[in-house]
């Protein structure tokens, strides 16, 4: 289903997850200030590249192994106002960071990455490969992002709250630690269902800058905390 943004259009219609709240969240709080090269790894609509690319000058390279999510994403660019700075590579992370590893890192990587690792899939196989682990594990992952990642570079990711313990516990091995971590609720008295989750090199710490964002008030509305962070996307805030 088409979505339209304040700056850019966005057409998923073969993508196996289409766009969602998550993803805006991802790319509305991700610290990209000083980042001049971002990696979006798993870009599928090509959602993250283009809110990266309203909020930064940095030049992007989205990476998606599905190729009719690729078509859809490189659609995206071509119509955004950012097609200069954006370039993707229809591939699999697990074949292509290898080499790239050699040439490139990034000082910011991006990635709303598959997340359900039990129960029933999708029957759609482009909806299971996006969300479930069986096509990208989340040890595989942080290898990649450990080997991608420039020395003073960041990821950001988002994650829902059943995966959290199990993602965190492998980030020592990776040599990876968790700088910045947000709660996320659908209202003030809910559960977190989601975290959003800012990774450097190092060693783990006990100072991890942690906050609450609800989406939403008691009474049904978005949060004040949720404009501020979306607004500039949203056509509707």
């Amino acid at each position: 289903m088409p979505f339209t943004f304040k700056q850019f259009h966005v057409d998923d219609s073969h993508c196996g997850m289409p766009v969602s709240t998550d993803g805006v969240l991802l790319g509305a709080w991700a610290p990209l200030a000083q980042a001049k090269t971002i990696l979006d790894i798993g870009a599928g609509s090509g959602l993250l590249s283009l809110m990266a690319a309203q909020r930064s000058e940095a030049s992007i390279l989205a990476l998606e192994i599905d190729p009719m999510a690729a078509r859809d994403c490189q659609h995206n660019i071509d119509q955004s106002p950012w097609r200069d700075r954006i370039t993707l590579i229809q591939a699999d992370l697990l074949d292509w960071y290898p080499l790239a590893q050699a040439q490139t890192q990034f000082d910011h990587i991006l990635c709303n990455p598959p997340y359900f690792d039990n129960g029933p899939q999708a029957q759609c196989d482009k909806r299971a490969q996006a969300r479930h682990t069986d096509s990208l594990a989340f040890a595989d992952l942080l290898t990649a992002i450990k080997h991608l990642l420039a020395p003073q570079g960041q990821a950001s990711l988002i994650l829902p709250a059943a995966s959290l313990d199990r993602f965190l516990s492998l980030l020592p091995q990776c040599e990876l630690a968790l700088q910045a971590r947000v709660d996320i609720t659908t209202t003030p008295t809910k559960a977190p269902q989601r975290h959003l989750l800012c990774l450097s090199h190092g060693a783990s710490s006990t100072q991890v800058k942690t906050e609450s964002l609800s989406i939403r008030t008691a009474s049904g509305e978005y949060s004040k905390a949720m404009v501020a962070l979306t607004q500039a996307f949203y056509l509707k805030l």
